[in-house]
């Protein structure tokens, strides 16, 4: 009988074992995950329906806030632009502090909740300054009309300001908390994490489509009060169906500040230079002696045979020297933790080009639309922030056949599980935004040149928008893939926030452009960009972003011939109870335990 029940025992132990995650997640009563109830396709659903209300809030603000501020606050439309493109740019670049707590100290399910939380609030102050007749200027009767006071533009920058940080905070965590529901370790899980990273696009473009269609539609029949109050009740409700979800999430733990380590890596790396270390044949190299690496909740990495002058931070020079000092001995991880940073750094630098091009959707594609013709029928008028409708549906529509259709073609062919690399993604949508700006220049010249440039279709429009978003199918959903694939167990949110920063500075390069440009052809008065686009040379503008894209992927083409991934840039590699040896043409290294 015993033996019978140690059998049993020793069973049911081996099938747990194989149900539970082996990446380390845990549950929201903090037990390794088990694959059965938690993660998969039982929790993404929340966290997609969470992205979905957040990418409805924000766009609905960016599709009409030139608009408001143009029409509500009195501002110039050259003025408006920049500020509308100011804060994009803030939004997006605070992902950096937003993905610092995540993986530092709160986690990436506690940094969502909290900072939904800002962003919520900053949404009903922002529907409290639309509603209040005393925080905007009075209607205008005669011209020049009353501008809004410093009083009135504090109060609405404060609360877009709070939506900025909450989208700061959001941004950088939720594709890859969405991520973390799946395990790598475990092949149909794989695949189904591939699968995540396009319906969350899709996910994304939902929300845009929405806010672009039915929230600017309540917007023009009932007013500003309404189109900014239906979406901060969709984002009050989206946090509460994300937080209700909680018994189906896997959770990573904390790192810790990986900015702390990856200073440390410099420092040490630095100071055995200046002490005349150097990688012989024969060197040894710290590692600690357990089976988890000395980074809390992440998993040892191999060595790689690239930046190995980074290598010097894990010289041990003196045995007997204390090894917990992390500022005068890094571990093998965490040197390839800063390495994995490092290595995707060209990457970013040579797709943030693109983002100037996405800048233009929320201001002068718009002001476009505002003034061309936009009757489909004597009774209907497309609303301005609707005609964003023709980047958003191309995305919807292309990623289910994308999904669906192209990748098993492709995969046929390329035998790539999908389809192409996600470089090679990348680089399709850099070459198809090179073609979206020229279709924007031509536009413009001859809507400008048109005997009456205001009774022009607003559909004339329709290849730029569809370009432009046919460019971020192939970029964005790219740039997720291959930020999360690169990243280790302790950068996953960082990385995440630094090609989402690329949209913040992509903005801010474009505000640059517009200020560099208004000051080198006249000014407002004069120059190509002026407050009245029949009287402006909008197209001139549109020539330099195309031929700033057309540099832009001649320069991704290069970096990305040269790129050498995480995995491929590794030595092969032998654990052995936290004592590992390296071996390649050129060197040998042997770790050495922890004391």
């Amino acid at each position: 009988m015993q033996v019978k029940l140690y059998l049993v025992k020793n069973l049911q132990e081996e099938t747990l074992s194989k149900t539970l995650v082996s990446n380390d997640c845990v549950d929201f009563r903090g037990r390794i995950a088990d694959k059965r109830t938690t993660g998969g396709w039982k929790a993404s659903p929340f966290i997609i329906a969470n992205e979905v209300a957040e990418r409805l809030a924000f766009f609905a603000i960016a599709v009409n806030m030139v608009e408001y501020l143009v029409l509500e606050m009195r501002q110039s439309l050259p003025v408006a632009a920049t500020h509308v493109t100011d804060w994009i740019g803030a939004a997006y670049v605070l992902t950096i502090f937003g993905a610092f707590l995540a993986d530092a100290y709160l986690g990436r399910f506690k940094t969502i909740i909290v900072f939904c939380s800002i962003y919520a609030l900053g949404m009903v102050l922002l529907t409290i300054s639309a509603s209040i007749d005393s925080l905007r200027p009075p209607p205008c009767k005669a011209v020049p009309c009353e501008k809004a006071t410093d009083g009135q533009n504090v109060f609405l920058f404060f609360a877009l300001a709070l939506i900025a940080l909450g989208t700061g905070g959001i941004k950088p965590c939720v594709s890859s908390f969405g991520a973390d529901q799946f395990d790598e370790e475990d092949e149909k899980e794989m695949t189904k994490k591939f699968a995540f990273f396009n319906w969350f696009f899709f996910a994304i473009n939902t929300g845009a489509l929405l806010a672009v269609t039915v929230v600017v539609y309540i917007k023009e029949e009932m007013g500003w009060t309404w189109g900014f109050g239906v979406p901060t009740v969709i984002m009050i409700v989206s946090v509460i169906i994300l937080a209700a979800a909680i018994r189906y999430y896997r959770f990573q733990k904390p790192t810790g500040s990986p900015f702390t380590r990856f200073l440390q890596v410099m420092v040490a790396s630095a100071r055995n230079h200046l002490r005349g270390v150097n990688l012989g044949r024969e060197v040894q190299l710290y590692e600690v002696n357990t089976e988890e690496s000395d980074i809390k909740g992440a998993r040892k990495l191999p060595h790689t045979s690239q930046f190995m002058f980074l290598d010097k931070a894990a010289v041990a020079t003196d045995p007997e020297a204390n090894t917990k000092n992390r500022w005068k001995l890094c571990t093998v991880t965490q040197v390839e933790e800063f390495k994995s940073l490092i290595r995707v750094l060209p990457i970013w630098a040579s797709t943030i080009t693109l983002s100037i091009s996405f800048a233009q959707l929320a201001t002068f594609f718009i002001s476009q639309a505002s003034i061309m013709d936009r009757k489909l029928s004597s009774n209907f008028t497309i609303p301005v922030g609707s005609v964003n409708v023709f980047s958003a549906i191309n995305a919807v529509i292309l990623v289910p056949i994308h999904e669906k259709l192209i990748v098993p073609i492709l995969s046929k062919h390329t035998g790539h599980r999908h389809g192409i690399t996600s470089l090679q993604r990348m680089g399709v949508g850099l070459f198809v935004s090179v073609f979206a700006l020229t279709s924007a220049a031509l536009v413009e010249k001859k809507r400008r040149d048109s005997s009456s440039p205001s009774d022009m279709s607003v559909f004339w429009l329709f290849p730029q928008y569809f370009l432009v978003g046919a460019a971020e199918v192939f970029t964005y959903v790219g740039q997720l893939q291959f930020f999360y694939d690169e990243a280790t167990d302790g950068t996953r949110s960082i990385s995440s926030a630094l090609f989402l920063s690329e949209i913040g500075i992509g903005s801010w390069l474009s505000t640059a452009i517009v200020k560099i440009v208004e000051r080198t052809t006249g000014g407002e008065e004069n120059g190509w960009l002026r407050n009245d686009l029949n009287k402006s040379r909008l197209d001139y503008f549109y020539w330099i972003l195309t031929a700033l894209n057309g540099f832009n992927f001649l320069v991704f083409l290069r970096v990305a011939w040269c790129y050498e991934s995480r995995n491929s840039a590794t030595v092969s590699t032998r654990y052995d109870n936290g004592s590992v040896k390296w071996e390649d043409d050129k060197w040998k290294f042997k770790a050495q335990p922890s004391n």
